[in-house]
């Protein structure tokens, strides 16, 4: 197993950052392998599962693991943000 495929290790105090993550990393998969015309909308699907984590209700501050899928999550809404714009540039 390579770093890459490495499951993270964040206990989600309301279990749902293991299912959301599983479909970032398919979508994130799926982006790296489609062609340009494909990438936008992969992207904002991206964008909806990253959104999901972010806009968590049950987000603690005090809590590592909320941090960390909260600091995660930003990153690749910051990524998903840059592929959709590149996309539309074409």
């Amino acid at each position: 197993m390579t770093i890459d495929d490495a499951p993270p290790r964040i206990a989600c105090p309301i279990d749902i950052f293991d299912a959301v993550e599983e479909e970032i990393r398919r979508l994130s998969m799926a982006i790296n392998r489609a062609p340009s015309s494909d990438k936008r909308e992969l992207a904002n699907q991206l964008l909806e599962q990253v959104s999901r984590l972010l806009e968590c209700d049950a987000y603690d501050p005090g809590n590592e693991n909320c941090r960390l899928c909260r600091g995660i999550s930003t990153l690749r809404r910051k990524t998903a943000t840059l592929i959709e714009t590149a996309a539309a540039l074409g």
